[in-house]
């Protein structure tokens, strides 16, 4: 076996059978079509969701420079979708835009492309991407993508975006990962039309998230959610497009699990229900156009 067979035969073990697992999507919208120079058109396809999908769970986030592509065998690339080649990637690197792991300038790594109508691969030598990856242990330069397509053809724009979503996960008290709904209360006021509904959350970590939902007569209920201890705490109405926002759209529940609603009186739990369904309609979809 030559040196470049022995490459390549190492990524493979080492990726096992992370590399080749399809992501799936999270959401029924179509998927957009690919940009010619390969992966997601960084200028109009990708969304926040994709970029926090990505960035949150990669250890390192690298911008680097292609320069070759190697296309693997069939029986080298283990579930590949239909349309996407595997390719074992040799690159340079450019920046490491988040990580505490050093890295070395020269990066190798496998990655999914989408193939044209001929069943050829995209033009990517030369160019920029960042990938989204972790290191292999003791043996510098190989990476392992967080997903199969965890590479997007770098611009400018993107790089403004993505920095600004680095700079949100990586805040102290930053919005942690939303798991589900722990159960959700309604309690009436004093007036008629007048209650509050407090839903409270469920996270990775086990810290504290709880949205309140408030009636007043003849006006439309009004929520807050809060990442502390403190529930009911300045958190304030997540704007789309922010780690708040996304934490919450792309991972509620469509509506309240069953049994989550602990309200006294039937009237009660449909004004919970109903509360809940409210701030659903306000963080609206959550768009992906990965798979």
């Amino acid at each position: 076996m030559n040196s470049f067979a022995k490459a390549i035969y190492a990524v493979l073990v080492l990726a096992g059978g992370a590399v080749g697992a399809p992501l799936v999507r999270a959401d029924s919208q179509p998927v957009p079509p690919l940009s010619s120079s390969g992966g997601i058109d960084p200028a109009a396809a990708v969304t926040y969701a994709d970029l926090a999908d990505l960035a949150d769970g990669a250890p390192l986030v690298i911008k680097a420079q292609l320069r070759k592509l190697t296309a693997l065998k069939l029986a080298q690339a283990r579930q590949v979708r239909p349309g996407w080649g595997r390719f074992y990637v040799e690159a340079r690197t450019e920046t490491l835009i988040a990580g505490a792991v050093p890295i070395g300038e020269a990066l190798r790594y496998l990655v999914d492309l989408p193939l044209d109508a001929k069943g050829k691969p995209p033009k990517l030598k030369k160019q920029s991407v960042v990938i989204f990856a972790r290191s292999v242990p003791a043996r510098p330069g190989e990476l392992q993508l967080i997903a199969p397509d965890a590479q997007i053809v770098w611009t400018p724009a993107l790089g403004q975006r993505l920095r600004w979503l680095l700079t949100e996960l990586l805040e102290p008290g930053a919005p942690q990962k939303v798991t589900g709904v722990r159960e959700a209360i309604h309690v009436s006021g004093n007036l008629a039309g007048e209650g509050e509904t407090q839903v409270f959350l469920t996270t990775a970590n086990g810290e504290p998230a709880a949205i309140t939902i408030n009636r007043r007569p003849g006006q439309l209920q009004r929520w807050t959610v809060s990442f502390s201890e403190v529930v009911g705490a300045p958190g304030g109405t997540p704007q789309r497009d922010t780690l708040a926002w996304y934490r919450l759209a792309c991972f509620l529940p469509a509506t309240l699990p069953a049994g989550a609603d602990i309200s006294e009186t039937p009237a009660s739990r449909a004004l919970a229900a109903a509360d809940y369904r409210h701030v659903v309609s306000q963080l609206g979809a959550c768009p992906r156009s990965r798979r």
